[in-house]
């Protein structure tokens, strides 16, 4: 049944579509089809992975997505993006998953204060952290960033976010060669109030998360890829009991032509999801740590890069761990496609001590 539903949808997007370009005069205006943007990204994977005795190797679609943006003026514009994906349970398992991963409304200001190009988006938004993270590790074709993955905070989510650059930007020559994401010359910040739950899971309570991030760059002049930020989360957890949340990170970035570092230390009690808990119901405290390496080999666009996390769930009498062992290496086919090859280990400890292993080779473009 799952399979025909999906076939159903397919067909009846394909005659409506069929229908659109068949009569001409239902084009919208042209005024409305004026600042508009669409792009796509995709990551494609053939994976092996093997864990104790049993092991599996498949192709699968890691990730789609599919973005509209509209700019109606030089205050307001919108964003659409669809993010796709293989259902991995329930009763539609291997299915095509398709659901919103952004949908808002963002109005810029002019300047605010001694804030440079501040805005503030409303609706399903960026998240602060990871959304920066992301555009300084770009590896997210290998996998989440580190607090992500460990079920502590999302990319993206129900609310409202307002952020802005601190002074001017960088100089173009920074901004074209190294990173022209978040320039301000002395750093930048985002803060906002979520549901706490993420993009694709049900509000399950009432209590809303605070999340924000502060970035500063201490010597701009001299070292203007170097930065130090600041990361905090407050909340409960996304259950009917709600167990408390806190999260407080500290990370420091060194980008430059031919090298992106990357060292985050974690502490905190509870998760996003609420399930980080004792048989009583509190929150267990957690702590971690996560450092991110990547070279880049000149002006052949390939690169290698490295990660190790290190995430400690602190239990009365004993402790569980997990320890995760990344290292890859990329490659551009063309000017907005890369072949990357990586393998993950995974070492985990609860009651017994497990081993999990991914090798993957995987092509992400952008169009």
């Amino acid at each position: 049944m799952p399979q025909l539903k999906s076939i159903s949808m397919i067909l009846l997007y394909l005659f409506t579509m069929t229908s659109l370009q068949a009569a001409p005069e239902s084009k919208p205006p042209s005024s409305v089809r004026e600042n508009l943007n669409f792009c796509g990204q995709w990551f494609l994977a053939w994976q092996h992975h093997s864990e104790e005795d049993s092991a599996l190797n498949e192709f699968t679609l890691k990730r789609g997505y599919v973005t509209i943006q509209k700019t109606f003026n030089e205050r307001f514009s919108a964003r659409i993006t669809q993010d796709i994906t293989v259902d991995q349970e329930g009763d539609g398992q291997g299915d095509i998953e398709i659901r919103l991963k952004y949908g808002y409304l963002r109005y810029s200001f002019h300047k605010l204060l001694f804030f440079t190009k501040p805005f503030v988006e409303v609706g399903l938004v960026h998240r602060p952290w990871i959304d920066f993270e992301q555009k300084v590790n770009r590896y997210r074709v290998q996998g989440p960033m580190y607090l992500e993955r460990s079920s502590l905070l999302r990319s993206a989510d129900y609310g409202i976010i307002f952020s802005a650059l601190f002074g001017e930007s960088l100089n173009e020559e920074f901004r074209r060669s190294v990173n022209n994401n978040f320039p301000g010359k002395y750093g930048s910040f985002a803060v906002g109030i979520f549901n706490g739950a993420g993009y694709d899971a049900i509000e399950n309570n009432n209590n809303k998360l605070i999340e924000g991030r502060l970035s500063l760059r201490p010597v701009p002049e001299r070292i203007p890829g170097f930065q130090c930020h600041y990361i905090g989360a407050y909340g409960k957890g996304n259950t009917a009991t709600a167990p408390d949340f806190t999260l407080n990170a500290f990370s420091l970035t060194l980008e430059g032509r031919n090298i992106v570092l990357i060292s985050t230390l974690y502490t905190g009690k509870g998760d996003a999801l609420g399930t980080l808990v004792d048989e009583h119901g509190a929150s267990l405290q957690q702590k971690g740590h996560s450092q991110f390496i990547e070279l880049r080999l000149g002006r052949s666009g390939g690169s290698l890069f490295g990660r190790y996390d290190l995430l400690r769930t602190q239990l009365s009498g004993d402790d569980r761990y997990q320890e995760r062992y990344i290292a890859g290496a990329a490659c551009s086919i063309f000017e907005n496609a890369r072949l990357v090859a990586d393998l993950d280990y995974l070492i985990s400890r609860h009651t017994r001590i497990q081993h999990q292993k991914t090798f993957e080779i995987a092509i992400e473009f952008i169009f």
